[in-house]
């Protein structure tokens, strides 16, 4: 079974950095696609950075040039360096595969105060 941690959230004001983690363990290989995804108060979930086995990666508009994805997979950890943080990044972030299985971690709460 998939099991997804997900840490390095926190508080932190506008134009500050985070970088999150994802410790993943189970079935999980590393051909997978991952992602880290984010759902903020009463949206719902989106997919705002993936990378791919090849280490190509993708990013949603509205982080793009401030996230940037990693993954080491010596360690099964995937990573999201966040800069230039915004309000509008506040959310919990998750990480998971693309598309995502049906385990979800608790993931992690990102604050940003303006």
């Amino acid at each position: 079974q998939v099991q997804l941690v997900e840490s390095g959230g926190g508080l932190v004001q506008a134009g500050g950095s985070l970088r999150l983690s994802c410790a993943v363990s189970g079935i999980i290989d590393n051909s997978n696609r991952m992602g880290w995804y984010r759902q903020a108060p009463g949206k719902q979930r989106d997919l705002v950075a993936g990378v791919g086995s090849s280490r190509g990666t993708y990013y949603a508009d509205s982080v793009k040039g401030r996230f940037f994805i990693s993954r080491e997979n010596a360690k099964n950890t995937v990573y999201l360096q966040m800069n230039s943080l915004k309000p509008e990044d506040t959310a919990v972030y998750y990480c998971n595969t693309i598309p995502p299985s049906p385990s979800w971690g608790k993931g992690t709460l990102v604050t940003v105060s303006s």
